[in-house]
């Protein structure tokens, strides 16, 4: 079985944590939880698409339960259901010129997040649901803003 999810994502990509693997915790996705990764790895391919072709970084994306506790993650995150991944694409600019670019698009994303100036959050909703295109900020000690703005 290939663990290509689409055309330039794998399974690999969007399950790899450094943090599972030094603590040995076991991220292989449920079933279920490998469908929403499709979903994922099909409009990470549009934002690829928009950006110009040009190579996503995946620095998290699936995260099982206890591998979401072990970062600190948030306890309804996305990355739990395999419908979130952060990244960058750095040869497209900066991440805030990628969060602005997806912003200004037409992708179908529930939540869009300009993360620490430090990478993009893109997360779905979940199937049949309404995505939101709710455009969000955070920094360090500023909580989440509204909108995909800089630092202030």
């Amino acid at each position: 079985m290939s663990n290509k999810l689409s055309e330039h994502f794998t399974q690999d990509e969007l399950t790899f944590s450094q943090t599972a693997a030094r603590k040995g915790i076991d991220n292989t996705p449920s079933p279920e939880i490998l469908q929403n990764l499709k979903r994922l790895a099909l409009e990470l391919e549009e934002v690829r698409s928009l950006l110009g072709g040009n190579g996503i970084r995946i620095s998290s994306g699936y995260r099982c339960n206890e591998l979401n506790t072990q970062i600190g993650g948030s306890k309804t995150s996305a990355h739990m259901t395999g419908l979130a991944a952060d990244f960058t694409v750095p040869a497209f600019g900066s991440v805030l010129e990628v969060a602005q670019a997806i912003a200004a698009s037409n992708i179908q994303f529930d939540q869009l997040i300009h993360e620490y100036g430090t990478w993009v959050h893109i997360g779905l909703a979940a199937q049949g649901a309404a995505p939101r295109r709710q455009l969000l900020s955070i920094f360090k000690g500023t909580g989440y803003l509204p909108g995909i703005v800089s630092n202030p």
